[in-house]
């Protein structure tokens, strides 16, 4: 019999932290430990898919605007009821994240527009001082 498999990430208890090095190969490994936590926890291709890319552009963000010399940003999923939540901390508070105006030409500054498409809600916390964390949810599908 074919069954479908439900999320497994519904648990409060679910949940992955670490901390990397403020560089493109960090913002790299956030991407690459994300997507196997997913795996693992068996979180469906379509949310993983875009809970992914959203790791890429708040790790890729935390690298190169939050960078402070010597100090890590952090990255946590943590599986909520009903919910994926992915979590960015970095040390520059000062630096809060905006959705920007683009022109076509531009190279860059879309970041945080894909997030916005990607996700169900995002948002930004304060502290304690100097950290400010970026997050953004996924709703999971209902089994």
């Amino acid at each position: 019999m074919n069954q479908q498999k439900i999320a497994q990430v519904h648990s409060p208890t679910s949940h992955f932290s670490v901390l990397l090095s403020p560089t493109p190969r960090g913002a790299r490994l956030a991407r690459l430990l994300a997507a196997e936590w997913m795996r693992d926890h068996e979180v469906p291709y379509g949310v993983t898919e875009a809970a992914t890319q959203v790791v890429a552009e708040l790790a890729t963000n935390a690298a190169t605007h939050g960078r402070v010399a010597g100090r890590s940003f952090r990255l946590a999923l943590l599986g909520l009821d009903g919910a994926l939540r992915i979590e960015v901390t970095d040390t520059r508070a000062e630096n809060l994240p905006r959705v920007q105006r683009t022109c076509p030409d531009d190279d860059s500054g879309r970041g945080l527009l894909l997030v916005e498409a990607l996700t169900d809600r995002w948002g930004v916390g304060l502290g304690p001082v100097p950290r400010k964390t970026v997050w953004a949810e996924l709703d999971l599908p209902h089994p």
